[in-house]
């Protein structure tokens, strides 16, 4: 055979090879119902006794005008009624945004910033509760809340509670979006700066990091030193969308490197093009030294299936594969969709889910500034529930978790993973189109998936 033949062979097999490997990047693995998990969309906690006064009602500023007169407001969900009003009495059970499987089989999991902006979320307390969480026993119960404070003045910018001692912080001050719990410290990637975040097993704050991509400190127009320019022609510089801070962070095995992850994709030039690689936005997974408290510079590429999409969660399974969720932004069922050129959407869903996934990556130092590798994922919209454990009515047939926001997974052990969906209460509504959503958790079997290296 010729030199040129030999070559031409080379090239196909070269092509099939890469072909093969990225169609088994992309395989779905089985995802089984193992258990499930209702905690009620009303389920409410009192503010300490120590709070100020304006702690213990939340919500009044949700519509962006106060409001003090208690559930007055009905919530929406893209124009339709959710069947809870605010303002609150006490502080929400809602929005969980990150979760932590601990050695004892119990769960932290983290409550985002309230109502979803700076403006209209003050009195909405920023907190993390333990859960003694049980599928076999049907149990998905509180134990304790620790609320974050800045007694020792660590956040370098005025806060709601700057005149307290105890200075509860809230979802004015601050988006807290994952974490991760190492020693006796709570790390919390946070959304507005953005901002890392380092506080003690009660709450109160020890340390404060700015966030830095290759050397330089990166902004979002929330970020603390930002200001609204003197006139029309100036214009406010940033290099992180609003609301595309921090979302997922995970924790290496060694415990000695944290990893943040932006929701969205970085801008890369004043035409406000995003970071992308053949027009295919890419997020970053920055690294930070645990040891010497410093960004290293170091960083990795996870590619979106779509430019819309967003990442929920993220969590390392071992020292070099982990578990991302990533989802658009539909929510609902097919079987209470809107009928074709509906011009009433008010009880019925317009914008059904299409891409729910959690994917398996794997990176390392040696793909340093390249993309993770996606091994496999599971479909959230085809979760199969042969011992009918499902607590909801299933979909044609299978379990679907058709939530606007899913941000919560970790691992259980080698067979299992937890997932988790955030209810932004009042403000979602995915399995009944008049119905705000409850907190949820499945245990899933994919051991498949898992298995995968």
């Amino acid at each position: 055979m010729s030199l040129k033949g030999k070559f031409k062979i080379s090239l196909i097999a070269a092509s099939t090879l890469a072909s093969s490997s990225l169609l088994l990047a992309q395989q779905e693995y089985p995802a089984v119902l193992a258990g499930h998990l209702i905690l009620p969309a009303e389920t409410f906690i009192a503010a300490p006794k120590d709070a100020p006064l304006s702690l213990k009602h939340s919500g009044k500023f949700v519509t962006g005008k106060r409001n003090d007169v208690l559930q007055s407001v009905e919530g929406k969900s893209n124009g339709r009624r959710t069947g809870v009003s605010y303002p609150f009495n006490g502080q929400p059970i809602q929005g969980h945004s990150g979760i932590k499987r601990m050695s004892d089989g119990s769960y932290w999991l983290l409550t985002d910033n309230g109502a979803g902006s700076k403006a209209n979320s003050p009195d909405f307390m920023l907190y993390l509760t333990h859960y003694d969480i049980d599928f076999a026993n049907n149990k998905f119960e509180p134990k304790k809340t620790i609320f974050l404070h800045d007694p020792d003045k660590k956040i370098p910018f005025h806060i709601v509670n700057e005149a307290t001692d105890k200075r509860y912080l809230t979802g004015a001050d601050l988006d807290p979006e994952s974490f991760q719990i190492v020693n006796n410290s709570i790390w919390i990637g946070e959304e507005f700066g953005p901002y890392l975040i380092q506080t003690d097993m009660e709450g109160k704050v020890l340390n404060w990091y700015d966030t830095q991509v290759d050397g330089k400190r990166v902004r979002s127009p929330d970020h603390f030193s930002q200001r609204l320019p003197s006139s029309p022609t100036e214009k406010i510089s940033f290099e992180v969308r609003r609301s595309r801070g921090f979302e997922g962070m995970a924790l290496n095995a060694k415990e000695n490197k944290l990893y943040p992850l932006l929701e969205g994709a970085l801008w890369q030039d004043a035409n406000a093009n995003y970071e992308n690689d053949d027009n295919k936005n890419y997020l970053r997974i920055l690294e930070f030294d645990l040891n010497s408290k410093v960004w290293t510079g170091n960083f990795w590429k996870y590619p979106l299936e779509a430019n819309h999409h967003a990442i929920g969660d993220f969590n390392m399974i071992d020292e070099h594969r982990a578990l991302i969720i990533e989802r658009d932004n539909g929510e609902g069922v097919i079987e209470k969709a809107c009928p074709p050129n509906t011009a009433d959407q008010t009880s019925c869903f317009p914008n059904l889910p299409k891409f729910k996934r959690i994917y398996l990556v794997k990176f390392d130092k040696s793909n340093y500034g390249k993309n993770v590798e996606k091994l496999g994922y599971v479909d959230l919209m085809n979760i199969q529930d042969p011992n009918k454990l499902a607590k909801t009515p299933r979909s044609q047939g299978v379990l679907t978790f058709p939530f606007f926001t899913i941000e919560n997974v970790d691992i259980v052990d080698d067979e299992h993973i937890i997932v988790g969906n955030d209810n932004n209460l009042p403000f979602s509504s995915s399995r009944d189109p008049n119905k705000a959503d409850n907190n949820e958790l499945i245990l899933l079997r994919v051991k498949e998936l898992l298995q995968r290296k």
